[in-house]
Formats: C-alpha cells, structure tokens, sequence
C-alpha cells in the first residue's frame, strides 16, 4: 500500500522536485499539492494524505498554524506532519514539533534522506534522531516556557514508564529501549503506547518534547 504524500510549499520549484522524487518510488504517491496554508487545511481534510510535507513559512497561513490544526482535528488522526525548514536552528520548528509534527527536514537534504524522512514519518515514528534536531530540541526546552505534560497525567506514570519516556527523548527506539531495559520489543512498545495515551501525545515526536519539558532529559 502506498504511502500518500501532500506537497504544501509556496515555492513551485520545490513541489515539482518532490513531487518527481516521490513519483518515481514504488510505494509512495503524490495526493495533492499547494502553495498556500489555507488551500492545505481544506487538501488535507479532503485527501487524508498518510504524509503533509509542510514549508514552514507560507502565505495565508503558516506550517506552524498548519500543524496546529491537523493535529487538534481527530479525523486527521492518521495524518503525520513533516516539516521542511531552510534553517537548522528555527524557533518555529520547535514549536512545530510541541503542535504535533512528526519531525523536521530541511530543504537541502539529501533526496534519499528526504524519502526516508517521509517513510519514517509515515510509520509514526519521530524524526528526531538526527544531532542538529537534538540540539534544537534542547535549545528551545531550556529558553521557552515548558508547556509540556499535565503535572498530573505525569504522576500517573509508572517508574517503568517514566524510564521509556526518558529513553524516548533521548532518541533510542523501540528495539534499543528494549535492549537497554531488558525487555522484549513488544513490550516496550506496549509501554511507548501506553505513556503516549496517558499524556495524550499525538506520536512519538510530542514524547519527546515532553521528556524534555518534563525535565526527565538532560541538556546540552
């Protein structure tokens, strides 16, 4: 089954290069393109594309606000949001990430990081592995006010799961998780599920967020 991708930038040379690299994969298809924020709102509503490939700065309405209201919309529950940004330090991406994207890309990766990144995003995954988004991540958690988990859904945390929400912000995934705390994948798996539901993170990109805010990760 191919994965669905929507093209929201304002620069039309950049949807005609991504809509050609992401037509020429086998499992993935272009649902949809646009250049203005509003126009996307109303496309991804009516496409449901698995993956919003999002400019952060656009007319009308920003990647930012784009976020925002895909995320807070249940019947777009099974859209990810991938933010792409021509700066690597930009306090709108953090802010993209704490609305609900899945992870951020900037414009010059490479074509396959590209791919990837849309794969990566697709599966729910966070795309936050990458050392310039740790940094950033890290950057904005320490200067802007936290406005992270509900200190109650907190505390309703097992100690086992406030280890996995720790181990989520700093970047491991479900198979390292498990190996660190000697557990099997399922498992950890269960647990990343179980500690998204109770702090009503929308994927795995907000556990990360939160680890930080939550003061449960380190900083740089």
């Amino acid at each position: 089954m191919s994965i669905r991708v929507a093209l929201v930038d304002d620069q039309g040379l950049v949807r005609v290069a991504l809509r050609s690299l992401i037509g020429a994969e086998a499992d993935m298809e272009v649902v949809g393109e646009t250049g203005d924020g509003v126009e996307a709102l109303r496309l991804v509503r009516q496409a449901r594309p698995d993956v919003a490939v999002v400019d952060i700065r656009m007319p009308a309405m920003d990647g930012l606000e784009l976020t925002r209201r895909v995320a807070a919309d249940p019947a777009l529950g099974g859209t990810r949001v991938l933010i792409l940004t021509t700066f690597e330090i930009d306090a709108y991406v953090f802010e993209a990430l704490r609305a609900g994207a899945g992870g951020f890309l900037l414009k010059d990766a490479d074509p396959a990081a590209i791919l990837q990144a849309i794969r990566v995003v697709a599966a729910g995954d966070a795309l936050l592995a990458p050392s310039v988004t740790r940094r950033l991540v890290e950057a904005f958690v320490a200067r802007a006010p936290a406005r992270g988990p509900d200190p109650e859904a907190l505390a309703e945390l097992t100690a086992r799961e406030r280890e996995v929400l720790a181990l989520v912000g700093a970047g491991l995934t479900n198979d390292e998780i498990a190996v660190r705390l000697v557990i099997s994948p399922a498992t950890a798996r269960t647990h990343v599920s179980r500690t998204m539901g109770k702090l009503g993170a929308r994927d795995r990109a907000q556990l990360v967020v939160f680890a930080y805010e939550a003061g449960l990760v380190g900083g740089p």
